[in-house]
């Protein structure tokens, strides 16, 4: 009920209680078991030993309402990409037998410990050569779309380049010849709605740095052991960013 009194205005109080539901429905979901796969270009190997172990995050860094929203307004655009690219002739799977809703293409190795799930395995396309081929898409801000179009996938985005290495080799022992053919990274500014699309070729010293990477932070965390940190200090950009920041540095290991 609209509460006359408040001193939020009307939209303020609208979006209070959207963004009170969505975080709601957010910490309703099981938390994940295991190190996501597009996580492994994370530079901090202490970052994600505290994602693989759930650790708490620090005060304020759970994810809000907004947050929440412009995670859902990806996949908004996910969606309308995966729409454009099969209007244009491109053969785009996107779950197993193409039904909505039905079962992702993915991986789990190490026992379950390490997962992922791809965007989608292009089969035919009008302009690519080399099939079957991965397809990752990402929506990005215009600023960051520019950049990404500037100095391409590998160097703007270096998280997004490990995902998409990481997925190519360990998708090769369900799809065959995945990692032979160049993946197709496709980017959405959500500002312009410009289409960036960039041949990706398979990087196996880079899938092997990450896929070491997985080893390390796993067998660590489950031996209680705190891998070291990035930096030397706080002020550290990345650190700035981190969502365990406060409980790092007050550890003092």
């Amino acid at each position: 009920m609209l509460d006359y009194n408040s001193t939020q205005t009307f939209a303020d109080q609208v979006n209070a209680y959207i963004d009170e539901a969505l975080v709601a429905e957010n910490q309703s979901q099981t938390p994940r078991q295991y190190l996501g796969g597009s996580r492994l270009g994370v530079a901090c190997e202490r970052a994600l030993q505290f994602e693989y172990a759930q650790a708490p995050k620090d005060d304020g860094r759970d994810f809000g309402g907004q947050t929440l929203r412009i995670f859902a307004a990806g996949h908004v655009f996910e969606d309308l990409a995966i729409d454009w690219l099969r209007k244009a002739g491109f053969e785009l799977y996107t779950t197993k037998g193409n039904k909505p809703g039905g079962e992702q293409f993915g991986f789990s190795v190490a026992g379950g410990r390490i997962r992922g799930h791809v965007d989608g395995i292009i089969n035919a396309a009008p302009v690519m050569d080399g099939f079957p081929a991965l397809w990752e898409s990402k929506s990005l801000n215009n600023k960051s779309w520019n950049d990404t179009v500037k100095r391409g996938v590998s160097i703007s985005k270096p998280v997004y380049a490990a995902q998409i290495a990481t997925y190519q080799a360990y998708m090769e022992a369900s799809v065959p010849g995945i990692s032979q053919n160049p993946a197709l990274f496709t980017a959405i500014n959500k500002d312009t709605a410009e289409l960036h699309h960039e041949l990706v070729p398979f990087d196996g010293g880079l899938a092997q740095r990450m896929s070491d990477k997985a080893v390390r932070v796993i067998q660590a965390t489950e031996a209680g052991e705190l891998l070291p940190r990035i930096a030397q200090s706080a002020d550290f950009f990345e650190c700035k960013f981190c969502d365990w920041s406060d409980w790092c540095w007050r550890t003092g290991g």
